[in-house]
């Protein structure tokens, strides 16, 4: 073989390398997500921008091994003024020939501002999988971190990644 074979099949070889590899080793999934529908705010009572909002979303996986999969999810978080803490959450992540259920084990939040106004939550925490089935039962028991990072007051990123 000659130098200009070796080097154009050794950058192939890298590059196929690169290329089957995920984006990150640890990524389980990352999701485009909406709300569904409208969310409930009720004030608590106790104190000014004291709430209580519960809220449905809908996912579809964009990225990692639940490419392709629909999550069906919600939550409740406790809002106390721009910060919050996720006290319940959780949802079915559904696949062709799979199927996994997450619960939250806990989970903070804030608001994003931008120029003075909300453009929409940022979250983080981590989830506990319930439940898993066919090519993803071998994750059932295990948990997860998940971020959620804002695209608008009512769309979301959110990326779950092993623990």
């Amino acid at each position: 073989m000659n130098g200009r074979t070796l080097t154009t099949l050794a950058g192939a070889t890298l590059g196929m390398i690169a290329a089957s590899q995920p984006a990150r080793a640890d990524m389980i999934a990352r999701y485009e997500c909406s709300t569904a529908g409208f969310y409930s705010q009720e004030p608590i009572g106790d104190r000014p921008d004291h709430n209580l909002v519960a809220q449905d979303y809908v996912c579809v996986g964009v990225d990692g091994l639940l490419k392709g999969a629909v999550y069906s999810a919600s939550n409740a978080v406790e809002w106390d003024g721009p910060k919050a803490t996720i006290v319940f959450g959780g949802g079915v992540h559904r696949i062709p020939g799979g199927r996994l259920v997450t619960q939250l084990i806990e989970g903070t939040a804030h608001v994003v501002m931008k120029d003075g106004k909300p453009v929409g939550v940022e979250s983080s925490g981590r989830a506990a999988i319930k439940f898993a089935s066919g090519p993803f039962a071998g994750l059932s028991g295990k948990s997860v971190r998940f971020v959620t990072t804002p695209v608008s007051p009512i769309r979301f990123n959110l990326e779950f990644t092993a623990d």
